[in-house]
């Protein structure tokens, strides 16, 4: 494919990835004399009409979506049974190439990235447009640290019917939900989940679950409990603790409601690490009680054949179809068996436990703790055999004191159903500091302000160099700590000032002079045509200017301009050598009028030309060639 002309403007230049769907190559726009990044789906799928319509829903997904944190989608086409899709080229690396090369990174370098990916994700769900994979592979990190999230192949309209109605479970198996493994009601608390898991690979070097195969890995993520990261690094603040875990409970209500909800939390712990994260929590999350579901054989059922493939493919393993089937199917059996003995020894250690069995049974009344310190209150539960959980969150009360209690105080309880009691300790009265809304937008800022039960204040406009819309000013300054009912004036603005400057006469003056012109006017040069002539006095003269002088416009507009190039020699059409024999490709050149150089074999094939056909260049001009041997 390297050297091939898609669209007749597009030229491969190399291979930089490839997925499992897809390759994609850096490519040369001719038309526009850029950069492009060109997906082009695996010729084995290019017949299969699930699959060529799933590579086009990539593209109207993305396309339909204007982010600078999002990867942005220029063309799409088809020819010679190629399905091409053209996208921005990002020069950088994968978020998990970054991640296998430092292992861990530091919990600040973390959050920023995680910042951008949330406002990805933020403008895709405002546009009704669920992910569905995030991973850090379809994360990439530009050499100047900005993050674009691409490979929307799989992503859904929320206005679409949202639970998975095939047999098929969609995404990544490290980086999916519970509900995703479960086949299930998907909706924008799925992204939150992945990118909980993204932020705890970042902080700690590895994903949450891991296993041999991924429907085990499936298995984890609707069963197991989640190692605190914090265990595994004690270096990350307690505040992005507390924001791992809220982004990937299994619960979908408990984690994270909206991507601007984690957004703000992780601009709060960027200003400020030790800023209390508040965890959301009512009474009836914590006394529902739930019949177990048989989850091994209900994943087990909801893998097709073509994810099988797909994961076993991403473990380096080739397999056949129906040996994936029975391996699949034994290690869901094998968790099942382990589960039982698992469960079955803890049951009999329980019993040698002398008196163990009598303390984890009988009905207890939940005691008043409110207004206990924490200490006393811990006491009061364990001494009824009752585990004691808490978490924090401001108040009037002073810090260390509970202020509530789930059950509440009089409920009677089985402690062979629930052993734990939960309450919230007051972590005393709020004190915010004054978030730094330099450079955001306006109406995220007043979110912001909101997320911190700070006022919005005066608000005026002004000419800056900060984006049109954004925050130039704000008083009090950023850090300034306040309590709560306090006000922040905004300035916000309105861009840069806009100048205007008049067009020069560029008409009979030679071309460097006219660009020079151009230059002092403040003013840019556009597209510049040649236009050929015999008369050698006219060489280098313009000719042609498309704005019209003494016109007055802003400044930086681009002025396009024709002048006159001396020859003696004629105009030829570039023609296209590539597929053609070296033999052929030397006659094609004589008949143009043209020279060659082929580097190759005499024997092989035309794959790449330096000259775009249709071009048109001066007789005598020499075209490079490249041959390689017929595939």
């Amino acid at each position: 494919m390297i050297g091939a002309m898609l669209g007749n403007r597009y030229e491969l230049l190399e291979k930089i990835g490839e997925g499992g769907m897809a390759e994609v190559y850096k490519a040369k726009c001719h038309l526009l004399n850029r950069f492009v990044a060109v997906k082009i789906l695996k010729n084995q799928y290019s017949d299969n009409v699930e699959f060529v319509d799933k590579f086009k829903q990539e593209a109207a997904s993305a396309a339909s979506l204007s982010h600078n944190n999002i990867v942005g989608i220029y063309d799409i086409g088809s020819e010679n049974s190629i399905n091409y899709i053209v996208m921005e080229y990002i020069d950088g690396k994968t978020l998990k190439q970054i991640i296998n090369e430092q292992k861990v990174l530091k919990y600040n370098e973390a959050i920023m990235i995680a910042i951008q990916i949330a406002k990805a994700l933020e403008c895709a769900h405002n546009n009704n447009i669920i992910h569905r994979d995030v991973k850090p592979h379809n994360i990439l990190v530009t050499r100047e640290g900005i993050i674009k999230v691409t490979d929307f192949g799989i992503a859904k309209a929320t206005s679409s019917v949202t639970i998975t109605n095939s047999d098929r479970i969609i995404g990544s198996a490290h980086y999916f939900s519970p509900e995703q493994a479960k086949g299930s009601f998907v909706d924008c608390k799925t992204d939150i989940y992945s990118l909980g898991i993204i932020i705890y690979e970042m902080v700690t070097g590895r994903v949450p679950y891991d296993a041999e195969s991924p429907v085990s890995v499936a298995l984890k993520h609707i069963q197991e409990p989640v190692i605190p990261p914090k265990e595994i690094n004690p270096d990350i603040p307690e505040s992005l603790n507390t924001l791992i875990l809220k982004a990937i409970e299994k619960e979908q209500y408990k984690r994270y409601q909206k991507a601007q909800d984690i957004l703000l939390d992780l601009e709060k712990i960027k200003q400020n690490p030790d800023v209390e994260i508040v965890v959301d929590g009512s009474e009836n999350e914590y006394t529902r009680i739930m019949k177990p579901i048989n989850e091994s054989a209900e994943i087990n059922d909801k893998f097709s054949q073509d994810e099988e493939d797909e994961y076993l493919e991403d473990e380096g393993m080739k397999i056949s179809g129906k040996t994936k089937k029975i391996i699949v199917g034994s290690l869901a059996a094998l968790a099942i068996v382990i589960i039982g003995f698992v469960s079955a020894f803890v049951v009999s250690q329980k019993k040698l436990s002398t008196g163990s069995e009598v303390a984890k049974k009988g009905k207890v009344t939940v005691p008043n703790i409110i207004d206990f310190s924490k200490e006393k209150a811990q006491k009061e539960i364990e001494a009824l055999g009752l585990r004691f959980v808490t978490t924090s969150e401001s108040s009037d009360k002073p810090k260390g004191v509970v202020i509530k209690c789930y059950p509440v105080a009089g409920t009677e309880i089985d402690k062979s159903e629930q052993d734990e009691i939960r309450a919230i300790v007051s972590s005393g009265p709020r004190v915010s500091a004054i978030p730094n809304l330099f450079e955001i937008e306006f109406e995220e800022a007043k979110g912001y302000l909101k997320a911190y039960n700070l006022n919005l204040g005066k608000v005026s406009h002004e000419y800056s160099n900060v984006e049109k819309g954004r925050v130039c000013k704000q008083s009090p300054e950023a850090g300034t700590e306040v309590g709560n009912d306090n006000s922040v004036d905004l300035v916000v603005s309105k861009g840069p000032e806009v100048k205007y400057v008049k067009v020069p006469n560029l008409i009979n003056k030679n071309f460097d002079e006219a660009a020079d012109m151009l230059d002092r006017a403040k003013l840019k040069l556009g597209s510049v045509t040649k236009i050929k002539t015999s008369d050698e006095s006219l060489d280098g003269i313009v000719s042609v200017q498309s704005i019209k002088h003494n016109s007055t416009v802003k400044e930086n507009t681009s002025v396009n301009i024709s002048y006159y190039v001396y020859s003696d020699k004629g105009f030829v059409i570039v023609p296209n050598f590539v597929n053609k024999t070296v033999e052929e490709a030397k006659k094609i050149a004589k008949e143009y009028n043209l020279n060659i150089n082929v580097k190759g074999n005499d024997d092989f094939i035309i794959t790449y030309q330096d000259k775009v056909p249709g071009k048109e260049v001066l007789e005598g001009t020499t075209i490079n060639l490249k041959s390689e041997p017929n595939p």
